[in-house]
């Protein structure tokens, strides 16, 4: 679960729109993605979960941004040990899958895949159709799990998630905690 406390440091920080290709849609998307994923291949929950909102929360730029990930990376452990509270082994692939997630790699840890993964299966939103060749894992593979990751990507559907979990309404704004 992504605390009030964390998502409200999160978004402080964020500076394109919230509700752009790389804001909070998205955020939620990837996590539902890797909910889904870590329940097939038992990846660590927290660390997807913490992914979810902190691989693109550094973005500068919706195009090319080559350092994304890292500074994502970095926020990672500027918020810790609160409200970003992970033991140091789980912390290090938080960390390594910020870092590397827009870097193509598909070796690593079943938790890193799993955040990639969840990550590439929402990449319709930008009109690229995720390849299975290009993904880590074989539940992310599956195509029925593709095809339904594309449907919510091309729809750039909101999950549920934005509102019950993270108390956010849309036009996106903090609701008041």
């Amino acid at each position: 679960m992504i605390f009030p406390q964390l998502l409200d440091a999160i978004l402080a920080r964020y500076a394109l729109p919230l509700d752009g290709i790389h804001g909070v849609s998205h955020w939620a998307r990837v996590l539902e993605n890797g909910r889904l994923l870590a329940r097939s291949n038992c990846a660590n929950i927290a660390v997807v979960q913490l992914f979810a909102v902190l691989h693109d929360a550094q973005r500068w730029d919706d195009g090319w941004d080559r350092e994304h990930g890292r500074r994502g990376a970095e926020l990672a452990a500027c918020l810790r040990p609160t409200p970003l509270d992970l033991p140091d082994p789980d912390f290090d692939l938080l960390f390594a899958a910020c870092a590397h997630h827009a870097d193509g790699l598909t070796d690593g840890d079943i938790t890193v895949q799993t955040c990639w993964d969840a990550d590439r299966l929402d990449l319709f939103r930008v009109g690229i159709r995720p390849q299975p060749q290009r993904l880590c894992t074989q539940a992310a593979q599956d195509p029925s799990v593709i095809e339904w990751a594309m449907r919510r990507s091309r729809r750039r559907e909101v999950p549920a998630l934005v509102g019950e979990e993270w108390g956010l309404s849309l036009p996106l704004q903090v609701s008041s905690r």
